[in-house]
Protein backbone atom coordinates (compact mmCIF):
# COMPACT_ATOMS: atom_id res chain seq x y z
CA UNK A 1 0.00 0.00 0.00
CA UNK A 2 1.37 3.19 -0.75
CA UNK A 3 1.38 6.11 1.63
CA UNK A 4 2.03 9.81 2.27
CA UNK A 5 3.18 11.17 5.34
CA UNK A 6 3.62 14.16 5.84
CA UNK A 7 3.36 17.25 7.74
CA UNK A 8 1.37 20.89 7.46
CA UNK A 9 2.37 23.97 8.71
CA UNK A 10 1.17 27.48 8.62
CA UNK A 11 3.88 30.12 7.95
CA UNK A 12 4.93 33.20 10.01
CA UNK A 13 7.23 35.13 7.67
CA UNK A 14 7.48 35.71 3.61
CA UNK A 15 11.49 34.84 4.14
CA UNK A 16 10.66 31.33 2.40
CA UNK A 17 10.16 33.30 -1.11
CA UNK A 18 13.85 34.39 -1.70
CA UNK A 19 14.41 30.37 -1.43
CA UNK A 20 11.72 29.09 -4.61
CA UNK A 21 13.66 27.10 -6.80
CA UNK A 22 10.39 26.25 -8.77
CA UNK A 23 6.55 26.96 -9.36
CA UNK A 24 4.05 24.76 -10.58
CA UNK A 25 0.48 26.28 -10.83
CA UNK A 26 -2.05 23.67 -9.89
CA UNK A 27 -6.11 22.68 -10.52
CA UNK A 28 -7.48 20.53 -9.04
CA UNK A 29 -10.97 18.99 -7.61
CA UNK A 30 -12.91 16.47 -6.43
CA UNK A 31 -15.11 13.83 -7.98
CA UNK A 32 -15.74 12.10 -4.17
CA UNK A 33 -14.98 12.51 -0.65
CA UNK A 34 -16.43 10.28 1.99
CA UNK A 35 -15.50 8.86 5.75
CA UNK A 36 -13.40 6.74 4.08
CA UNK A 37 -11.35 8.03 0.66
CA UNK A 38 -11.25 11.05 -1.42
CA UNK A 39 -11.15 10.85 -5.32
CA UNK A 40 -9.35 14.06 -6.86
CA UNK A 41 -8.42 14.74 -10.32
CA UNK A 42 -5.38 17.45 -10.88
CA UNK A 43 -3.50 19.31 -13.64
CA UNK A 44 -0.23 20.64 -12.97
CA UNK A 45 0.99 22.59 -15.65
CA UNK A 46 0.33 20.00 -18.38
CA UNK A 47 0.55 17.29 -15.99
CA UNK A 48 -2.81 15.60 -15.43
CA UNK A 49 -3.24 13.02 -12.14
CA UNK A 50 -5.96 10.80 -10.80
CA UNK A 51 -5.19 10.47 -6.96
CA UNK A 52 -7.03 8.15 -4.34
CA UNK A 53 -6.00 9.54 -0.59
CA UNK A 54 -7.57 7.95 2.45
CA UNK A 55 -9.20 10.33 4.87
CA UNK A 56 -7.76 9.90 8.28
CA UNK A 57 -6.67 12.44 9.74
CA UNK A 58 -3.04 12.97 11.01
CA UNK A 59 0.15 12.70 9.42
CA UNK A 60 -0.13 9.04 7.48
CA UNK A 61 -2.32 8.14 5.15
CA UNK A 62 -2.81 5.78 2.14
CA UNK A 63 -2.39 7.41 -1.22
CA UNK A 64 -2.55 6.32 -4.61
CA UNK A 65 -1.61 8.66 -7.94
CA UNK A 66 -1.94 7.42 -11.35
CA UNK A 67 -1.02 10.04 -14.30
CA UNK A 68 -4.10 10.26 -17.12
CA UNK A 69 -4.58 12.37 -20.10
CA UNK A 70 -4.49 15.64 -19.81
CA UNK A 71 -8.04 16.60 -22.29
CA UNK A 72 -9.85 13.82 -19.82
CA UNK A 73 -8.68 15.65 -16.12
CA UNK A 74 -10.02 18.82 -17.93
CA UNK A 75 -13.46 17.44 -18.76
CA UNK A 76 -13.62 15.97 -15.56
CA UNK A 77 -12.71 19.56 -13.50
CA UNK A 78 -14.92 21.02 -16.05
CA UNK A 79 -18.04 18.67 -15.96
CA UNK A 80 -17.80 16.54 -12.53
CA UNK A 81 -16.23 17.74 -10.11
CA UNK A 82 -17.53 19.58 -6.63
CA UNK A 83 -17.02 23.67 -6.53
CA UNK A 84 -15.24 25.40 -5.78
CA UNK A 85 -12.28 24.13 -7.46
CA UNK A 86 -8.95 24.20 -5.72
CA UNK A 87 -6.29 26.85 -7.42
CA UNK A 88 -3.05 27.16 -6.02
CA UNK A 89 0.48 27.92 -6.63
CA UNK A 90 3.05 25.27 -5.10
CA UNK A 91 6.25 26.58 -4.63
CA UNK A 92 9.55 24.31 -4.01
CA UNK A 93 11.84 25.29 -1.11
CA UNK A 94 14.85 23.24 -0.06
CA UNK A 95 15.71 23.69 3.73
CA UNK A 96 17.15 21.23 6.27
CA UNK A 97 17.61 18.25 3.74
CA UNK A 98 13.50 18.33 2.83
CA UNK A 99 11.80 19.81 0.14
CA UNK A 100 8.75 21.96 1.69
CA UNK A 101 6.12 22.35 -0.65
CA UNK A 102 4.47 25.82 -0.29
CA UNK A 103 0.84 26.02 -1.49
CA UNK A 104 -0.56 29.55 -2.07
CA UNK A 105 -4.03 29.52 -2.53
CA UNK A 106 -5.97 31.25 -5.26
CA UNK A 107 -9.86 31.93 -5.76
CA UNK A 108 -12.06 30.81 -2.68
CA UNK A 109 -9.52 30.36 -0.76
CA UNK A 110 -7.12 33.11 -1.31
CA UNK A 111 -5.32 34.29 1.40
CA UNK A 112 -4.43 30.96 2.84
CA UNK A 113 -0.77 29.68 2.60
CA UNK A 114 0.32 26.61 3.91
CA UNK A 115 3.76 24.39 4.17
CA UNK A 116 4.04 21.05 3.36
CA UNK A 117 6.98 18.52 4.16
CA UNK A 118 7.15 14.83 3.62
CA UNK A 119 8.58 12.82 5.90
CA UNK A 120 10.02 9.32 5.63
CA UNK A 121 7.88 8.12 9.22
CA UNK A 122 5.66 9.72 10.62
CA UNK A 123 7.81 10.28 14.22
CA UNK A 124 10.94 12.35 11.87
CA UNK A 125 12.45 14.87 13.50
CA UNK A 126 12.95 18.27 10.72
CA UNK A 127 14.76 20.94 11.24
CA UNK A 128 12.11 23.63 11.32
CA UNK A 129 13.04 27.06 9.50
CA UNK A 130 12.23 30.21 11.12
CA UNK A 131 9.25 31.08 8.57
CA UNK A 132 7.66 27.78 9.91
CA UNK A 133 4.55 28.45 12.29
CA UNK A 134 2.12 26.34 13.64
CA UNK A 135 1.68 22.42 13.05
CA UNK A 136 -2.16 21.88 11.60
CA UNK A 137 -1.38 18.75 9.88
CA UNK A 138 -4.36 17.21 12.68
CA UNK A 139 -6.94 20.23 11.65
CA UNK A 140 -9.07 18.63 8.58
CA UNK A 141 -9.81 22.33 7.62
CA UNK A 142 -6.45 22.81 6.44
CA UNK A 143 -7.12 19.90 3.71
CA UNK A 144 -7.68 20.61 -0.02
CA UNK A 145 -10.37 18.40 0.06
CA UNK A 146 -12.46 20.06 2.81
CA UNK A 147 -11.38 23.42 1.18
CA UNK A 148 -13.89 22.56 -1.59
CA UNK A 149 -16.57 22.57 1.38
CA UNK A 150 -15.49 25.39 3.32
CA UNK A 151 -13.28 27.76 1.67
CA UNK A 152 -11.11 29.81 3.60
CA UNK A 153 -12.46 32.51 2.60
CA UNK A 154 -15.36 31.47 4.64
CA UNK A 155 -13.89 30.77 7.84
CA UNK A 156 -14.09 33.59 10.75
CA UNK A 157 -10.92 35.33 11.98
CA UNK A 158 -11.13 32.80 14.87
CA UNK A 159 -10.37 29.86 12.60
CA UNK A 160 -8.15 32.10 10.38
CA UNK A 161 -5.64 32.43 13.46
Amino acid sequence: MATEIERKFLLVSDAWRALISRSESFRQGYLSSSKRASVRVRIADDTATLNIKGMTLGVQRPEYEYEIPLHDATELLDQLCERPLIEKTRHFVEFGGKLWEIDEFHGDNAGLIVAEVELDAPDDVIPMPAWAGADVSHLERYYNVRLTQYPYSQWSAEERG
